[in-house]
């Protein structure tokens, strides 16, 4: 009796962790059990780095100024057995970023990481050059595009998804010793100011 003791003992954490794994409460992957908080995260690159985040083991919080767009990237994410959930968030107003931050504490315990991607920039080219209008919104010059193209070194756009491995990389342990770096995710565009 007393060996059985010991050997269902000694086996218990093995099974508790075969039970968690098993009811979907462990995950795996380099950002396994983190929580993810990520800003307007329902299309383009910040769907990329929610997704991303989530495929790498990460609990994620996604975020849109639109509940039908935050429906539809749960929907998405969550089709493919990703641990994700969503909230209307405006980042410029403070009641929807205290909602934002206490939908995560409140499922979740807590943040880990935080990718503020809320942005908008329209203009292709040297930062030090963009107007205020710039700054503020939505528009595409194809013509400058073209241009900016023919002097990167891969010579065309990058891709939301190209963004996000970078992101998972530098919240990931394997990025423990970097700190106060500047990574360009850009083709080979010139771009330190």
């Amino acid at each position: 009796m007393q060996q059985a003791r010991l050997l269902l003992n000694c086996c218990a954490p093995a099974w508790e962790s075969v039970r968690k794994a098993s009811s979907g409460m462990a995950r795996w992957g380099p950002l396994a059990n983190k929580v993810a908080l990520v800003t307007a995260s329902t299309d383009g690159i910040g769907f990329a780095i929610a997704g991303r985040l989530a495929r790498d083991g990460a609990h994620v919080v996604v975020s849109s100024r639109k509940q039908q767009n935050v429906d539809r990237a749960v929907a998405a994410l969550q089709g493919e057995g990703l641990s994700v959930v969503g909230t209307v968030c405006h980042v410029g107003k403070a009641e929807d970023r205290e909602r934002l931050v206490d939908t995560a504490v409140n499922l979740h315990g807590g943040i880990d990481i935080l990718v503020s991607n809320a942005a908008v920039s329209p203009f292709f080219g040297n930062i030090m050059d963009a107007t205020e209008e710039m700054w503020d919104k939505l528009w595409m010059d194809k013509e400058r595009e073209e241009s900016i193209k023919e002097t990167m070194q891969i010579t065309r756009i990058g891709k939301p998804d190209e963004c996000a491995g970078i992101v998972s990389f530098l919240c990931s342990e394997d990025a423990s010793y970097i700190t106060g770096e500047t990574v360009v995710v850009g083709g080979g565009t010139p771009s330190r100011l």
